[in-house]
């Protein structure tokens, strides 16, 4: 790693081709941030060694030393998963023939893990646990994550005219540049309201659409709607100890929205589009929810047992 004092400068064609074909194919901003910052871990784990050269090995030792860093097996995948798609783009611009990952198997993921939620009478005491100068804007953040599944960067992207206060809807710019139409109840639509009512006017005209404006009086950051959402979180776990200990974050607030759609009915197909989840099995996560209530239906059912049988001691 020494030998290589600025990895920019030492793999700066490559990385470069990357960021081409991230672009090129709609990645959105955030997205990028996150290959590329996997992908010059990467680059320093070779120690200067040509991309073209690097074998299996190299991989899978870089691969090791995320596992042994702390970081669990998403995140292992999520390096393995950049490292392919760079080799990918290698390969697409003749700059290799040969990519390292292909045979590579990923790291094993609990698939039928239960995403911590927070059930509707806690949502609702989060709420009202908000105080403070900015109230209203971080009522709304908020009541936007629980109550109609955005996510932290959604929330950071917002522009005003996204709200259409008439058609109580909002439009929502999510992953992959892709957008979405999400119906909005009457309470969210005050809310919204009241918080373009009582919005901070931006700095200049770089922020002048932003929905959510900051303290610094330009758009709010990704890390200021965290701690909004861990301000709010540390409130809830002092009134009510049973979450110490939880992990409780922004996103779990869009766990609870998901798992709340699907206690009132909802399918999930539909909760699939207000999430704005491309591939259906990203959703499926949420079937907890279905199994629960598949247990209550059952309980309900009393079928009728012939007298006899009824009465026979079951040895």
């Amino acid at each position: 790693m020494s030998q290589i004092p600025d990895i920019q400068e030492h793999y700066e064609r490559e990385i470069q081709l990357f960021l081409v074909y991230l672009k090129d194919r709609g990645y959105s901003k955030e997205t990028q941030s996150a290959y590329l910052h996997d992908l010059k871990h990467f680059l320093i784990h070779l120690g200067g060694k040509n991309v073209s050269d690097a074998t299996e090995i190299d991989v899978m030792s870089h691969l090791t030393q995320v596992r042994e860093s702390g970081s669990g097996s998403r995140y292992r995948n999520r390096r393995q998963s950049t490292i392919r798609l760079f080799y990918k783009v290698m390969i697409r611009f003749k700059i290799t023939s040969h990519n390292p990952t292909l045979d590579i198997e990923k790291a094993k993921v609990e698939k039928n893990r239960k995403p911590t939620y927070l059930q509707k009478p806690f949502l609702d005491a989060c709420i009202h646990m908000i105080e403070g100068r900015y109230a209203t804007r971080d009522v709304t953040i908020i009541a936007l994550m629980a109550h109609a599944g955005l996510r932290v960067s959604e929330i950071v992207r917002l522009n005003l005219q996204n709200f259409d206060k008439e058609g109580k809807q909002l439009a929502v710019l999510g992953k992959g540049e892709k957008w979405r139409y999400i119906p909005l109840p009457d309470e969210i639509v005050q809310l919204l309201q009241l918080t373009i009512d009582d919005r901070i006017p931006p700095r200049g005209n770089k922020d002048v659409d932003a929905f959510f404006i900051s303290q610094f009086r330009r758009r709010i950051s990704k890390r200021m709607v965290q701690c909004v959402a861990e301000k709010t979180f540390a409130a809830l776990t002092e009134k009510y100890p049973q979450f110490a200990g939880l992990s409780l974050s922004a996103h779990k607030l869009r766990h609870s929205f998901a798992t709340d759609l699907l206690r009132n009915g909802a399918d999930l197909r539909t909760v699939q589009e207000l999430l704005g989840h491309e591939d259906i099995s990203t959703t499926q996560i949420y079937t907890h929810v279905l199994d629960e209530a598949k247990e209550r239906a059952m309980n309900k059912v009393r079928p009728s047992i012939p007298t006899f049988l009824a009465k026979t001691k079951v040895q």
